[in-house]
């Protein structure tokens, strides 16, 4: 069983079916875009320079150059991070995890809410939390991701 270090805790990493089936539709809308821009998705460790803290998210967007080296990676050397909320965790994901995704420079975090039903897209991250909110929005609303993707994730199948 993964786990991950939450502000020093040791937490299990157990999702459900219908959270692997979120994450696995929003792979798929993303799948034509990464590889021919030589990057790939998956949910390697991140770790957070100076803090015991390791993150396993739930996707994570980063260039292949770096997948393939192996090791955690930090949160500014991805492109996309994206977190699933499971009821037992939702809290983490939707706080503690976007508030030191924005702090260690990941450039883009998509929070999809499955209990509020609901997708917001964080960016340009700062030392106080994301200057840029894009939502929340219901599910079926669109949702469109930036450089690199240019794409309008279809969130109807959430």
């Amino acid at each position: 069983m993964e786990t991950e270090i939450i502000e020093g805790a040791t937490v299990p990493v157990t999702h459900s079916w219908a959270h692997q089936s979120t994450v696995d539709l929003l792979r798929q809308q993303l799948a034509p875009a990464l590889r021919p821009s030589g990057l790939c998705s998956g949910s390697g460790d991140l770790a957070l320079p100076g803090t015991a803290d390791r993150y396993v998210p739930d996707l994570a967007v980063v260039p292949t150059e770096l997948a393939v080296h192996g090791g955690a990676l930090t949160p500014d050397r991805t492109l996309l991070v994206v977190e699933a909320t499971e009821s037992s965790s939702a809290d983490t994901d939707r706080t503690v995890k976007r508030r030191r995704c924005a702090r260690f420079g990941a450039p883009l975090y998509l929070l999809v809410d499955r209990q509020e039903r609901a997708c917001t897209l964080f960016s340009q991250p700062g030392a106080l939390g994301w200057t840029r909110v894009d939502g929340p929005h219901p599910f079926g609303v669109p949702v469109r991701l930036p450089e690199p993707f240019e794409l309008d994730l279809d969130t109807s199948e959430f």
